[in-house]
C-alpha cells in the first residue's frame, strides 16, 4: 500500500468536486454531510488525538468508523435512523475515495461493507378526504393571507410537495393558463 493520504484534501475535493460540481446536491444534503464529518472529526480528535488536518485515510478504517457509529448511539443518543444517515454520508465519501485512491481499496471495501442498522420504519399516515377538506376550510378566504394560506394548503395536498419545496418556489415556477402546472426541482 502506498503512503497514507491526507483526509483533509480528500474531504475538500469530495465536497467541492463530487457533491457540489458533479452531483449538484441540495444545500440540505451538503449541510447533513458537513455535520457528519464534523462529528467524525471531533470523535477522531478525542480518540486518536489528531486534528482533522493530520488524519490519514488509514486512520479511518472500518473499526474506527464502527466505533464512531456506536459512539453516536451510546453517548449522543442518536437513533438507528440517524446513525444510518451518518453512515450514508461516510459511504458516499468512501465511494468517492475509491476512485481517487485505488491503492486503499481493501480499507475502503471494509468501510463500505459496514451494514446499516435495522430499525422500525414509521408508518406513513395520510389524511382522509374529510380531514383534507377540514384543513382547506380552515383559512379565512375573505382576507389576502387566508387566500394565500388556502392556495398553499391546496397545492401541498394536491402535489405532495414538502414544506421546503413549497417555500422554495418562486413566481417563475408557476405556469397558469392551458396546461397549468408548477415546476419544482426537489
Amino acid at each position: 500500500m502506498k503512503p497514507a493520504c491526507n483526509v483533509a484534501t480528500l474531504i475538500e475535493r469530495f465536497f467541492t468536486e463530487r457533491l457540489m460540481r458533479q452531483r449538484n446536491v441540495s444545500a440540505n444534503t451538503i449541510a447533513s454531510y458537513r455535520d457528519t464529518f464534523r462529528l467524525l472529526f471531533m470523535f477522531a480528535q478525542v480518540q486518536l488525538r489528531k486534528p482533522p488536518s493530520a488524519l490519514t485515510l488509514t486512520d479511518l478504517d472500518a473499526t474506527f468508523i464502527g466505533a464512531f457509529l456506536t459512539d453516536l448511539e451510546v453517548k449522543r443518543g442518536a437513533s438507528a435512523k440517524t446513525r444510518n444517515l451518518r453512515l450514508t454520508a461516510i459511504r458516499s465519501f468512501f465511494r468517492f475515495v475509491s476512485f481517487e485512491e485505488p491503492a486503499h481499496s481493501a480499507l475502503i471495501q471494509r468501510v463500505l461493507a459496514i451494514p446499516s442498522k435495522r430499525h422500525d420504519k414509521r408508518q406513513v399516515h395520510f389524511l382522509t378526504r374529510p380531514e383534507i377538506e377540514a384543513v382547506l376550510a380552515a383559512p379565512d378566504r375573505t382576507t389576502w393571507l387566508g387566500r394565500r394560506d388556502h392556495t398553499l394548503l391546496l397545492l401541498a395536498s394536491q402535489t405532495g410537495l414538502r414544506l421546503s419545496e413549497l417555500t422554495g418556489l418562486d413566481r417563475d415556477a408557476v405556469h397558469l393558463g392551458s396546461g397549468a402546472h408548477v415546476r419544482c426541482v426537489g
